[in-house]
């Protein structure tokens, strides 16, 4: 299958499915508008929609001729207050209030409020923080009475049943993946999605729970690792390592961390992502007034922008797509802000990008390595003798990740006998994917991938490729070889 190249950014499009967007007609022209990966959020909706998205998008991207990956979002342990006596309850600075996950409440005093995690309220300690409502009201554990905890309000306002609730500064010991989790990944697999996003993840034991589940399931899917929890940041490199890619999750990680902070964590774990060759997604707010407006505020395109100079693999629409009121327009905007910020990058601040972006390789891997130093020398090669295109022949897609971290100014094409690499390549920056027939040696591949690139009209007659792949094939990060020619060369050879 060929995908079809009419759009030409390089950064790719995680849009959110929801109410406003999962009929077909919509869905058909989000993908025609540029959505490279479809968002299935688990907090929402039932396995019976999700399940119908999912036959959905998958049956229109073979009909548009398109690769679009499948990302279960999966809720994790969310800490939500129960029903409260009272909507909204007035909290006001230095109003006390219990905390219980005892049934027998006392229906004339407003201020219990049940919370039924009595984990963690069993975890919290007498200073510990906790922010309810996205951060907006904010308390302090000052007692523990038993299982109760006895908080004094900081910054008050309305609160309301089910809001949530956030305890930045205390560890606690429940587990990543609630029982509930565990029927939404079965699910996720089943029906074959590409992506599972794992939230509040805490540390790399997090990702090998996940991954243990999967096994025990005998089915598999990439692991994309939300960082919304201080403590994931302090353990980001081992995370990055366990994790197939990575979520910047900045709603929470702005609940959890001082928002002044969260850029600065943005831009961090983008360069490090980059660096290990692993995709990295920037969600949340990023375009949020277009829930309600067909255009964006003048910060909001600067933000989207400024992620792709960050160098973000994939930038996420969430509300936007999934209840707001212009699914498409969302949609299309994004994807014109990625192509006017990709050519500015490239003219004014490619350089100095590119700089960073190589220290940050050098700092996790010796560039010393044969897979590294192939990639590295393939993008100069390609900008030096202004190649078409380059080509990776890839299984895992390894030698396809390895040459977008370079950032090159030349299209890839990565070719792959593997359907499921086949579609979480969608998610890669600058990577065109393009499934082929298998091939076991290196001339085999050469024919297949030019074949089925001028098929699908990426390259012509004449034209100079630059083709990177490893032996043996079928096996993942062997990138070990290089070769350029132009396309007439496969026909006469």
């Amino acid at each position: 299958m060929t995908h079809k190249l009419e759009h030409h950014k390089r950064t790719k499009i995680v849009a959110t499915i929801g109410p406003k967007s999962e009929d077909i007609g919509m869905l058909r022209s989000m993908i025609r508008a540029g959505m490279d990966v479809a968002r299935i959020n688990f907090s929402h909706g039932n396995h019976e929609t999700h399940a119908r998205s999912i036959a959905n998008i998958r049956k229109l991207a073979k009909e548009e001729k398109r690769v679009v990956a499948v990302l279960a979002d999966i809720p994790g342990p969310k800490i939500r207050l129960g029903d409260l006596k009272q909507v909204p309850l007035e909290l006001t600075e230095g109003d006390r209030l219990v905390l219980t996950a005892r049934k027998d409440l006392d229906p004339d005093d407003l201020f219990e409020v049940p919370m039924p995690h009595p984990d963690v309220l069993h975890d919290l300690r007498t200073g510990d923080r906790l922010l309810l409502d996205d951060g907006q009201l904010e308390m302090i554990v000052k007692a523990k009475q038993g299982n109760d905890v006895v908080c004094e309000v900081v910054i008050g306002g309305p609160l309301m049943s089910h809001k949530g609730v956030s305890v930045p500064d205390s560890m606690l010991s429940l587990s990543v993946i609630t029982e509930a989790d565990r029927e939404h990944v079965k699910f996720a697999l089943e029906h074959g999605v590409d992506y599972i996003a794992m939230s509040f993840v805490r540390s790399a034991d997090d990702i090998r729970e996940l991954r243990w589940l999967m096994r025990y399931l005998d089915k598999e899917a990439a692991i994309i690792a939300k960082i919304e929890k201080a403590e994931a940041i302090t353990n980001f490199d081992a995370i990055l390592d366990q994790a197939d890619g990575i979520m910047v999750a900045r709603g929470d990680l702005g609940v959890e961390t001082p928002p002044e902070k969260v850029p600065v964590h943005q831009k961090y774990i983008i360069r490090r992502c980059n660096a290990a060759g692993k995709p990295v997604i920037t969600a949340t707010q990023m375009l949020n007034s277009m829930i309600e407006n067909p255009r964006p505020t003048r910060a909001e395109a600067s933000d989207v922008a400024n992620a792709i100079f960050d160098g973000t693999d994939a930038i996420m629409l969430s509300g936007e797509t999934a209840i707001g009121k212009y699914p498409l327009q969302a949609v299309e905007m994004m994807s014109r802000i990625a192509e006017i910020a990709e050519g500015a990058m490239h003219e004014h601040n490619g350089g100095a990008q590119d700089a960073q972006r190589l220290l940050e390789v050098m700092h996790v891997e010796k560039r010393n390595t044969v897979p590294a130093a192939i990639s590295h020398v393939t993008v100069e090669i390609a900008d030096m003798l202004k190649a078409r295109m380059i080509v990776a022949g890839t299984w895992s897609g390894y030698t396809a990740r390895r040459v977008a971290r370079e950032r090159p100014e030349t299209p890839i094409l990565a070719a792959t006998p593997n359907p499921s690499t086949y579609n979480r390549l969608a998610l890669v920056w600058g990577v065109t994917p393009v499934l082929v027939d298998e091939f076991k040696t290196i001339d085999e591949m050469i024919q297949v991938v030019v074949e089925t690139a001028r098929e699908g009209g990426q390259v012509r007659l004449d034209d100079l490729v630059v083709i990177i792949g490893g032996v043996p094939f079928g096996i993942g990060g062997q990138t070990n070889f290089l070769k350029v020619l132009t396309v007439e060369d496969v026909d006469e050879g």
